[in-house]
């Protein structure tokens, strides 16, 4: 007989059976199969022939930035909306593309572009979490999204992704796949491809990325801003932890790798800091350049531009105008802090209102933005944007001692809530120092070609980008000097003639007192010309000047120089330099001095590529004994570097002596007031030019010279720029001939031809000889050489300091140094 059944049990059992449940199940799959059947049909029948075409990636040709290099390769900047590398996937590194793999789809060689396994497992993870924290994404679709699709969530959108991966999967190899992925996918700070974001976070090629630098990158596709190394230090350095465990266990990385990467500390470059040098002023340049040819192409297509930059003498010039202005600076006392704001008590809000005040300070590379929290006479602590504290103590405080005092005035004084500006000496001790006001400028090309080596436009270009070589006409002062002098030896000079360095007044314009130009100096009397010029003596560049005469010597200079004839006043102070010139403009005229009389035109982009490496375009310079035009003859360039050594050795140029050479040539200058300072000076293979002054024309200081303010830097460039650079002795060329030690010109010597002394009279011989006072002025209105038969009647003063010559001005104004 059988056992009877329990009723629960009995129930449960038709429960399961239960003919309804069976129906409702059964037309629920028939349903989702119709379903699905349908949407294949829809899918091939209305999506399939309206997918895009993938001559997007089998061609593939993105936007790749304009790219500025040296000559010898370094990427000096790019331009363009987005930053782009492209490179090969044999040339990226496997750490990388494991990290990415690990990270987006570790599978990706053994699906088809739809990784169904991934699927279900991130629905299986969404399911028991509860929400959708897993993607399915496999690269291919991420390719197909990020080429064809828009980023909205939507099912047609995804349709649409599923589609072209199957499509993109049957077109292309899987290497051809994750080369564009690893080149197109956008990883934040404009950086398109994994190349370009290694520049921009690391400031390297992606060939030299470590393991550890390889999975902070890898962590950027999730969220290029959540994971941002650069904004979110901390959130990216949890997400490149997580990727390396992810490689461990996946097998791509030992457990030593494992250990050393997650250990390895990394150096994020600060935004504008991605480029080993710094030639912000030269890619400007170039940028306009391009932009006149290729307009917008300019930003999309790829172009390779090269540059006659030297990238270590780029880099040496920027570290030696940066030093000169922070050094003049220095000497001119602390102006106060650029701002001050009060501190909460609150430690957040006191945290919160440090933040604000930095962000509207940036840094300026290593002069960095600080926010005062402590202030005394012999300490001062302050906040660094890194949140990095930093003290400042003993000699260090020297420079703003004042500042410090309680006598201080509100604006100077440092005290909590003051945003200072602080850098490391070369002992990595902090100091507080500011923003320089003046600027600097250097320019350095070589002679024989006109190929620019380096180019710094100012102090620093996100401060101030007018472009102080090529856009700033400034008075020469003294360095117009040798011109002078270069076209008075086509008359019949030599650096052995004596010219008188005695007072001398001159007729100025209508209603105006006599010009009556003066030294620093009390006259010294008869002097030779290179004596002279070793001390810049204006009275003697002047004589000189009036005894060739002013239209002579303009249209000699003009036209062997190269100076705008327009800029070049007709008149006696051009002597001391009242006309305008660039700083590109006057390393070009000394580079006839140092090229042995050629005219050159400097010239800064050798050739222009486009993405393949097609050359669009390619430099044709002028090059000495190939196209170059002889613009003076050789003795006389021969003469006037004789000349010149005697200033950079003996003179006021003397500071040169300290590189160790023979072979250096160059020129001081000082405008009146000292509202510019300059030093031109060469050595055969360089000519290199300094400048320093304000934008707006003031005095750069009483005791400020041409060489206290550009020589120093001219040199600690020339040093770098020279190394291993051997002496150069220069032959002497036919037409010379030597007489106790001194070169004149066969045709002008003491015994046919030769000006032997200009203004001298038997008082001023005699005086001379026994040390007297010399002569005094002579009475308004006469000659300053008896023998001047082309000096000018009624010479005009120079202009101001910027603008156009004018035809009149005050003439107590320009004295010149």
């Amino acid at each position: 007989m059988p056992l009877p059944t329990s009723p629960g049990r009995l129930q449960r059992q038709r429960g399961f059976l239960n003919p309804n449940i069976a129906k409702f199940i059964g037309l629920s799959i028939l349903g989702l199969g119709i379903a699905g059947a349908l949407l294949v049909v829809y899918a091939l029948i209305f999506i399939n022939p309206r997918l895009p075409s993938l001559d997007l990636i089998t061609d593939y040709r993105p936007k790749v930035p304009l790219r500025i290099y040296s000559e010898d390769k370094v990427l000096l900047g790019e331009f363009g909306e987005e930053k782009r590398s492209l490179v090969k996937l044999d040339d990226i590194p496997a750490d990388m593309k494991n990290a990415v793999l690990a990270i987006e789809d570790y599978r990706f060689y053994q699906h088809g572009g739809i990784d169904y396994i991934g699927i279900a497992r991130a629905l299986v993870t969404d399911v028991l979490r509860g929400s959708a924290s897993q993607g399915a994404s496999t690269i291919t679709m991420q390719v197909a999204r990020n080429v064809f699709l828009t980023k909205e969530k939507t099912f047609s959108r995804k349709l649409y992704e599923v589609l072209l991966a199957n499509k993109i999967e049957n077109a292309l190899t899987k290497d051809q796949i994750l080369e564009v992925y690893m080149n197109q996918i956008y990883l934040g700070q404009r950086a398109f491809g994994f190349a370009a974001a290694a520049r921009t976070y690391f400031g390297k090629d992606l060939k030299d990325v470590t393991l550890a630098e390889a999975a902070m990158l890898a962590g950027l596709p999730k969220a290029p801003s959540a994971y941002n190394p650069i904004v979110n230090p901390k959130r990216a350095h949890i997400r490149q932890q997580y990727i390396l465990q992810r490689m461990l266990d996946v097998g791509f990385i030992t457990q030593a790798q494992y250990d050393a990467a997650s250990k390895e500390e990394l150096k994020v470059r600060t935004p504008g800091s991605q480029y080993n040098t710094h030639a912000e002023y030269v890619n400007e340049m170039v940028r306009q350049m391009v932009y006149a040819q290729y307009k917008e192409d300019t930003y999309t297509q790829g172009f390779n531009v090269y540059t006659t930059i030297n990238a270590a003498d780029q880099q040496a010039a920027y570290l030696a105008v940066r030093k000169g202005v922070m050094d003049y600076d220095r000497r001119h006392g602390y102006r106060g802090p650029e701002e001050t704001v009060a501190l909460p008590a609150n430690a957040d809000e006191r945290a919160s209102a440090i933040d604000d005040v930095l962000d509207d300070h940036p840094d300026n590379d290593d002069i960095l933005a600080a926010v005062v929290v402590a202030a005394g006479p012999k300490q001062v602590d302050a906040v660094l944007r890194s949140g990095d504290k930093v003290s400042i103590k003993g000699d260090a405080l020297r420079f703003v001692a004042n500042a410090l005092s309680d006598k201080a005035k509100k604006e100077v004084r440092i005290q909590p809530g003051s945003l200072i500006r602080v850098m490391q000496d070369a002992k990595q001790n902090w100091q507080i120092v500011q923003l320089p006001q003046v600027e600097a400028a250097l320019v350095s090309v070589v002679p024989q070609d006109g190929a620019i080596r380096a180019l710094i436009g100012g102090f620093d270009f996100t401060q101030n980008n007018f472009n102080h070589v090529t856009q700033a006409w400034r008075q020469p002062g003294s360095t117009f000097k040798p011109f002078i002098y270069s076209a008075a030896l086509e008359k019949g000079f030599a650096p052995a003639s004596i010219v008188n360095d005695a007072p001398v007044s001159y007729p100025a314009g209508p209603g105006q007192p006599n010009w009556e130009p003066r030294d620093d100096e009390p006259p010294a009397g008869p002097m030779s010309v290179r004596t002279a010029l070793q001390k810049s003596v204006n009275l003697v560049a002047i004589r000189t000047l009036d005894y060739i005469g002013v239209p002579y010597a303009k249209d000699f200079i003009t036209g062997a120089y190269g100076f705008d004839s327009d800029k070049v006043p007709p008149y006696l102070p051009m002597a001391l330099g009242a006309g305008q010139t660039t700083p590109l403009q006057l390393s070009a005229a000394y580079s006839v001095f140092a090229n042995g009389g050629y005219k050159i035109q400097p010239y800064l982009i050798t050739q222009i590529t486009d993405s393949r490496g097609k050359v669009l375009s390619k430099a044709d310079p002028l090059v000495v004994g190939n196209g170059a035009p002889r613009v003076v003859a050789e003795r006389n360039s021969y003469m006037m570097t004789s000349l010149l050594k005697s200033v950079a050795q003996r003179g006021t140029g003397a500071r040169s002596n300290s590189l160790g050479r023979a072979d250096l040539a160059g020129k001081t200058g000082t405008t009146n007031e000292a509202i510019d300072g300059w030093f031109a000076g060469y050595q055969r293979t360089l000519a290199t030019v300094v400048w320093m002054g304000y934008d707006q024309p003031k005095s750069l200081g009483g005791m400020e010279f041409g060489a206290q303010l550009a020589l120093p830097i001219w040199v600690d460039y020339m040093g770098k720029a020279l190394k291993g650079v051997p002496q150069f002795d220069q032959p002497v060329p036919d037409g010379i001939r030597f007489i106790d030690g001194e070169p004149y010109y066969d045709n002008f010597t003491p015994e046919n031809g030769l000006v032997t002394n200009v203004g001298v009279t038997v008082v001023d011989a005699i005086s001379n000889f026994f040390g007297w006072t010399p002569s005094q002025a002579p009475a308004p209105g006469t000659q300053s050489a008896p023998n001047a038969p082309n000096a000018p009647g009624t010479p005009q003063a120079p202009p101001p300091s910027r603008g156009a010559p004018a035809n009149n001005f005050d003439s107590k104004l320009y004295q010149g140094h």
